[in-house]
Formats: structure tokens, C-alpha cells, sequence
């Protein structure tokens, strides 16, 4: 991404040094554009979007203006009394909820008279309002548009009604209080003190966080919505990132003057600072885009528009520069899609070196590229692209032109915009639009929403523990209308991309970066969401195969086949690929993953190309075509224990017992061998069945498939085998049949530990009762007979499979 400078001197000019624009882009590799319209005779101290095209600026000549950047018009909406100097703006949120349009085309301007001023659109003075004793520093709405926070010189933070009525005094400071901002829950405010930054909740007995976060006074703070990240600006001539718990996660090196002005863009990817001649822009980890210095003195406030596309600056020279972020870049496979001016994209096929220019009609906001096709947002269209052919795209029109987030699975893709959350087809067919209650699109990423051929998972904001699941086709909440909900705030969630319906999973990253895996199918189940790994940092599943990597403390680890937890936990350490992590830096991100291709982002900016084993993904393919055959032929030809285990996993998951023997054998797991061998022998399909489910750890649902067969001693029995003697005796009683069993085996296993009868119900059904092994042993045999022949007389039935 890049920024381009250019000065135009005055309007009637602008089409002639648009043009010479054209060619120095050549030359700088950027766009920015600096409107110099002698609008503005003195200090410009602050900004603000209302729409995507049009921007309101205040300064000390006390004039407010307004700028329309689609006919490069200025003109001036208010000139305010001489004793006012603007100081801050912030307009209100255009939120959902507000019924009347009319109530959102307000804004607040504080300044050096002590006072804050609603102004409307049409530059009319609604409410003057008294806030502080010296200027009023600082001014912000809440997300919901429900209240104000206001902060001054005279170190007071207030919060008012959105009508301008006093609530409370949060907090009283020794000093001067410079920037405020609101959490993403508009519960919390972070507000600065000389070198402090501090949080404080609403509630009053709330916990404080305060720490020292500069070494010089902090003049800008930022919070973002949707990422939860905070930014700080101060004297010592550094910006930095830091969570919401004030854990440091980047500081830059100290610039020559101070920064003055920090801003993310709304969906949290970017942020741009401000300094002396000074405009940079950054991904939300820290490192730097691009580095321009125009001529602007010190830049006092930077605010983006709506869509996130560009930037405005307060320039201290009366300027105010506007800045379009293009050389955005997607890439996949053998396309690389780059974001040449603000309506042009250029796709080159790397193979062969063709080059194919995408003209759109607006200015195009989001892009992403994957599964074969390119979806282009533009503030009113939306542009599908298939790689086959770049010539004839799909076009349907956006019901809002601001689409914050688009994710692709393989046969469809998903919008976010400030409306709700939309599901089409590659072919333009509106297919859903999943709703909960509570839901704000605004805060939604790609670490919070997660699609898949079949599903739609969403992280709840307001309870952090849920994540909602919807099918994709209907956008009904999955299954019983219930959600899946974990003991810990999730932070991150993926959906897994192959495979069935009913096999679906969902692997999660908890607040303590334990990384967790759960059928979508059986949420609800605590005990059915298992541990994958911890320190965690990030997380993707591959787009061809349900293979997992992450980014683990300091390794690179890859789960070949995450689904052995459900199947064989023991030999889950032998499917795994794991290598050290430790030159992608500190806090590296994977980016993609594509094929047997791993794209991670180092904390520098720089990426790096991993490749994986091409063989398991091709063991995925045979075992998901049933080729058994094929797949033992391709462990013996590899010779690795990762492959083989990975076969013993799939093999038991679909009851190819054979395959799972020979696979076991391979990797040295005697023990299971012997039990696989046991399984064959046994004389009905259902008893096979409950033991390949034993073998997998689902006792449970062994005893069901026996209890449902009619098999109530081989309940009884496998219940015997576990030393699980309270639920042997409780089926036994219940069937009437097989106490003496139950109770004859219990005295045994009691002699053989020198043990007493302790349990009560085993002391009341003991009583009277005596123990003949003969007759006992008879009836087992009379047990295993019955069986037999009734396997050996009864039709072949269709297997149901196995549910994990």
C-alpha cells in the first residue's frame, strides 16, 4: 500500500495538476492528495466525514467548512464567533438505531472557551453546553450514539446525555487531559495522564488499568471496535499498539518531532499517524506501509471515511491534506490482484505473465481473492470475477455501500456491512442473512466469523464465551437453535472446509491461547471440545483438505489430521508436523493457506512461504474416495510415521478395521493390533461396532448401539471390562438379567485387591445370593450362541456409520 502526494494551488487548476498527478504516480509509487483551496487562513485543528465524499474542517480563522471531493467544491458552513477556536469534532455515529435521520446529522465541537457545541449539518448551533473550566480538549460519542464523553485542561472527564445533559464526573486528573476514547463496548474510557494511560469502567467500583505508557506527555490515544487494539501518540516522538489489558504489543522508533495524531481505519487493519510533515501508514501490528512528507506542518487530527478507503488531515499550516490508500495486494495461487488507482485493478497471471486491467465504475472498498474467484465491493456494486475469465463479471447492487468484511468459502462468499450479515453464490443468487439478538456488524473480522460450504460460525460480542453457528443456506441457527458456549472468552474462531455436513469442526482460540477442536454438530457437549494445544497465537485451516496449522509459542505446528482426538488421542503427537517458529519474530501472523502452501506474516511486515508435505493432503483425498488400497500404497511409498498414523486414524473414524491394522502395525502399536484382531472375531456387526466405538473412547455411545440391538449382556459386559461396576449392575437390574454376573465378577475383583464390599446396592443384591461360576460361565456361552446365530441367520443391514 502506498500514499501519493499533490498540491493543488488553486481550484480552478485542479484537472491540469490532476493530470501531472497521473504522472508523477509513476514516479512515487503513491496516492495522496493535498487540497490547498485558500479556504482555511489559519491552524486547521480538526476534521470529520460524513459520507465517504464529503468532509467537514474547523480552524483558529473560526471558520467551519465543508469539502466535496467529488466536485473538488469547497464552501463555508458557519463562521463561528471570535472568542471560539475549535479544538475537537466528532460526528454522530450513523448507528442503526436511530430513527430519524435527522438526529445523526449532528456533530460536537469542543473548544477553548470551556464549552462543547452541537452544530448541525447545516452549520446551525443546536446546543452550547459549559463542560470544563479552561478548553475542552477532547469530545466523543459512544458507538450506540447514547452519551459524550468530554475532557479538558482542567483535568475533569465528564459523560453527558447525547442532548447535552451532565450523567457524571468519571474522573479528576492533576493535569491536562488530551485525547479520550471509548471501548468497543462503550462500558469503558481510556483517557490520557501526562505519561499514563488509563481505563476506567462506567460502573463506579469498577477495577482501574492504569500504566505508564510514554516517556513524554501522551497527546493522542485511538481504540478500535473491531480489533480491540488501543493506539497512543506522545512527546517522546513514538506511536505504539497496545491490547486492552495495556500489554505492550509495538513501539516505534522515536521520529524527529512529536506525534501528534494517531486514527484507525473502521475495520481495524490500518492506522495512520500524523507528525510534522509527517503521514504514515500502518498495518495493526505496528510496522509501516508507506512514509510521506508533505508539506502540511504538524498534522493535528487524522480522521478516515466511512468506507476506510482515505484519509483527512488538520494541517497546522491551514492545509488539509486528503490521502487514498490503492496498492493494496491480494494474491492466490498463481494471481496476484493489485489495486492500481482508486476505480482500476490489475491482475497478473505469474505464470505466463498476462496482465488484465479490472475498471470499475466506483471507487472500489474491499477485495478478496480465494477459490478460484475475485469479489470486488465498490460504495454501491458488487464485482465477482472468475480467474477463468476476467473479461464478464457478475454484478448485482449492495443494499449498503460500506462493506466492512468479505469472506469466501468454496461455493459462496459472505458481505458484512453495517446493515447485517449477507450470503450469496458465485453466481449472484442472495442465498441468507443469519441474525441474533444483540448483533453488531460493526466489530465483525475474520478472527470473529468464520464460513464454510455448510455453515456460518459468529463469535457473540456482548458474551464473548458463545459462538453462534447458522446453516448457510437457510441462515437458521444450527440444529436446535442452541449455540456452541466454552468456560473461557474465545478469541479467535475457524471452520474447517471439506468434508460432510455432519463431520464439521471448528477449532477455537481461547483468552488463554489454548487452542480447542468441537464438532459443530454436537455443541452443547462440554466434554466433546478438546484441547488441541496451547500458546496458540494464530490459526487456518487448509482450503483443498481439514488440515490445521498454527503458530505454537515457538514452533510451527501443522495437525495432518486434527479429527484423531475424536478417534485415538493417543497417537495425535505422531500426526503432527511440527518445526521451529522462531525466525517469523515475535508475534508473526499466518496469512494463508493455500494448497500445501503456508503465507505468514513476520511482525517487520515481511512475508514467508512455507511448504508442507503434499502427501497427507493426498491421503485425505483417497481416504475421502474410499481408495483404502491407494492410500496403504502411498504410506509404504512415503515411509513416515506421521502418514501412517494419520491412515490408523481415518481407518478406525470409518470402521476400516483392516486398513487400521495394518496402519497400527506400522507405526508399532502392538497392543492395538491385538484389540483390532479381537474386534474381527467378534460374532455380530453391532458388537464390532460398539468396540470400534470403545476403541475411539465413546463408551456411551457403544452401550447404546448394544442396548439398541438388543445385546444387554454385551452392555453389561464391556461396563464389567471398564471397572465401571455402578452402571454394570444398574443395566443389570434394569433388564432383569445377569445380576449374579454382575455381582460374581465384582466379589472376583474385590479377592484379587483384598478388598471389602463397601458399595451399598452390591450389599443388598449379595444378600442370599450365591455364586455359581458353572452355571454363570453357562450362561455367557448361552449369551454368545444366541448371538452368533442370530448374526449368521439375519439379513446384512446398512451401516449407519460412525459419528465423532
Amino acid at each position: 500500500m502506498r500514499l501519493k502526494i499533490s498540491l493543488l494551488k488553486e481550484p480552478k487548476h485542479i484537472l491540469l495538476i490532476l493530470i501531472n498527478l497521473i504522472v508523477i504516480s509513476l514516479l512515487l509509487l503513491c496516492v495522496l492528495c493535498l487540497l490547498n483551496m485558500v479556504t482555511h487562513q489559519e491552524l486547521v485543528s480538526c476534521v470529520g466525514w460524513t459520507t465517504a465524499e464529503e468532509l467537514y474542517s474547523c480552524s483558529d480563522d473560526h471558520q467551519i467548512v465543508k469539502w466535496n471531493l467529488l466536485t473538488g467544491e469547497t464552501s463555508q458552513i458557519v463562521k463561528l464567533p471570535d472568542d471560539i477556536y475549535p479544538i475537537d469534532l466528532h460526528w454522530f455515529p450513523k448507528s442503526l438505531g436511530i430513527k430519524k435521520q435527522t438526529q445523526a446529522e449532528i456533530f460536537v465541537l469542543t473548544s477553548s472557551d470551556g464549552k462543547f457545541h452541537l452544530i448541525s449539518k447545516l452549520g446551525r448551533v443546536e446546543k452550547s453546553v459549559d463542560a470544563h473550566s479552561g478548553a475542552v480538549l477532547a469530545g466523543r460519542w459512544n458507538y450506540e450514539g447514547t452519551a459524550l464523553v468530554t475532557v479538558g485542561e482542567d483535568g475533569q472527564i465528564k459523560i453527558w446525555s447525547k442532548t447535552g445533559m451532565l450523567r457524571s464526573t468519571l474522573a479528576h486528573q492533576g493535569t491536562p487531559v488530551y485525547s479520550v476514547a471509548w471501548g468497543p463496548d462503550s462500558e469503558k474510557v481510556l483517557y490520557t495522564a501526562g505519561k499514563q494511560l488509563i481505563i476506567k469502567p462506567l460502573q463506579p467500583n469498577a477495577k482501574i488499568l492504569q500504566w505508564k505508557a510514554h516517556d513524554g506527555i501522551i497527546l493522542k490515544v485511538d481504540w478500535n471496535s473491531v480489533n480491540d487494539l488501543i493506539l497512543s501518540a506522545g512527546e517522546d516522538c513514538k506511536y505504539k499498539v497496545w491490547d486492552s489489558y495495556g500489554r505492550p504489543l509495538y513501539s516505534s522508533q522515536p521520529h524527529e518531532h512529536p506525534i501528534t495524531s494517531v486514527a484507525w481505519a473502521p475495520d481495524g487493519e490500518l492506522f495512520a499517524v500524523g507528525s510534522f510533515h509527517t503521514l504514515r501508514l500502518c498495518d495493526k501490528t505496528g510496522w509501516s506501509y508507506a512514509l510521506e512528507k508533505p508539506n502540511t506542518g504538524s498534522i493535528f487530527n487524522i480522521a478516515w471515511s466511512i468506507d476506510g478507503t482515505q484519509i483527512a488531515g488538520a494541517c497546522g499550516n491551514g492545509h488539509v491534506v486528503f490521502a487514498h490508500v490503492v496498492e493494496q495486494r491480494w494474491e492466490w495461487k498463481n494471481f496476484q490482484v493489485t489495486l492500481t488507482k482508486r476505480r482500476t485493478m490489475q491482475v497478473r497471471n505469474v505464470l505466463n505473465d498476462a496482465v488484465d486491467l479490472l475498471e470499475f465504475r466506483d471507487r472500489v472498498i474491499k477485495a478478496s481473492l480465494n477459490y478460484a474467484h475475485l469479489v470486488v465491493s465498490t460504495s454501491l456494486q458488487c464485482y465477482v470475477f472468475s480467474t477463468k475469465n476476467w473479461n464478464t463479471p457478475l454484478i448485482f447492487d449492495l443494499k449498503e455501500g460500506t462493506v466492512s468484511l468479505i469472506l469466501q468459502a468454496e461455493r459462496h462468499f459472505l458481505l458484512v456491512d453495517g446493515g447485517g450479515i449477507y450470503l450469496y453464490s458465485y453466481e449472484g443468487r442472495f442465498l441468507s442473512s443469519p441474525k441474533f439478538p444483540g448483533m453488531r456488524t460493526d466489530i465483525l473480522n475474520a478472527q470473529t466469523v468464520s464460513l464454510s460450504n455448510d455453515t456460518i460460525a459468529i463469535k457473540d460480542k456482548a458474551d464473548e464465551k458463545i459462538i453462534f453457528l447458522f446453516e448457510a443456506s437457510t441462515g437458521k441457527p444450527m440444529g436446535d437453535g442452541k449455540f456452541l458456549s466454552y468456560k473461557n472468552e474465545v478469541l479467535e474462531i475457524a471452520l474447517d472446509q471439506k468434508g460432510l455436513t455432519n463431520d464439521r469442526k471448528i477449532a477455537f482460540i481461547d483468552k488463554n491461547r489454548d487452542l480447542y477442536i468441537t464438532s459443530v454438530k454436537r455443541f452443547g457437549k462440554e466434554e466433546q471440545i478438546i484441547k488441541l494445544g496451547t500458546m496458540v497465537h494464530t490459526l487456518a485451516w487448509s482450503d483443498t483438505c481439514n488440515i490445521l496449522c498454527g503458530l505454537q509459542d515457538t514452533r510451527f505446528t501443522v495437525w495432518y489430521y486434527p479429527n484423531t482426538v475424536y478417534v485415538d488421542r493417543d497417537i495425535l503427537p505422531k500426526t503432527l508436523y511440527e518445526r521451529d517458529a522462531s525466525e517469523f519474530s515475535k508475534n508473526p501472523h499466518i496469512v494463508s493457506f493455500v494448497g500445501n502452501q503456508v503465507t505468514i506474516r513476520r511482525a517487520d511486515g515481511s512475508l514467508v512461504h512455507i511448504s508442507i508435505s503434499p502427501y497427507p493432503a493426498i491421503l485425505h483425498e483417497y481416504v475421502s474416495s474410499s481408495k483404502w488400497e491407494d492410500a496403504v500404497r502411498l504410506c509404504r511409498f512415503v515411509k513416515e510415521q506421521t502418514m501412517w498414523a494419520c491412515l490408523a486414524a481415518m481407518a478406525v473414524a470409518n470402521q476400516d478395521m483392516t486398513t487400521a491394522e495394518i496402519a497400527y502395525a506400522a507405526i508399532g502399536e502392538i497392543d492395538k493390533v491385538q484389540y483390532i484382531n479381537s474386534i474381527k472375531n467378534l460374532p455380530s456387526k453391532e458388537s464390532k461396532m460398539a468396540h470400534i466405538l470403545m476403541f475411539s473412547g465413546n463408551i456411551q455411545e457403544a452401550e447404546i448401539v448394544l442396548l439398541q440391538a438388543g445385546l444387554v449382556y454385551q452392555a453389561i459386559q464391556i461396563n464389567i471390562n471398564l471397572y465401571n461396576w455402578e452402571r454394570a449392575l444398574e443395566l443389570a437390574v434394569k433388564y432383569k438379567t445377569h445380576v449374579d454376573t454382575v455381582l460374581a465378577y465384582r466379589q472376583k475383583f474385590l479377592e484379587t485387591f483384598g478388598k471389602q464390599e463397601t458399595n451399598k446396592r452390591y450389599l443388598q443384591y449379595a444378600e442370599g445370593l450365591q455364586i455359581d461360576w458353572e452355571k454363570i460361565k453357562a450362561k455367557i456361552e448361552m449369551e454368545i450362541t444366541k448371538e452368533r446365530e442370530r448374526s449368521s441367520g439375519s439379513q446384512p443391514t446398512k451401516s449407519t456409520g460412525l459419528k465423532h
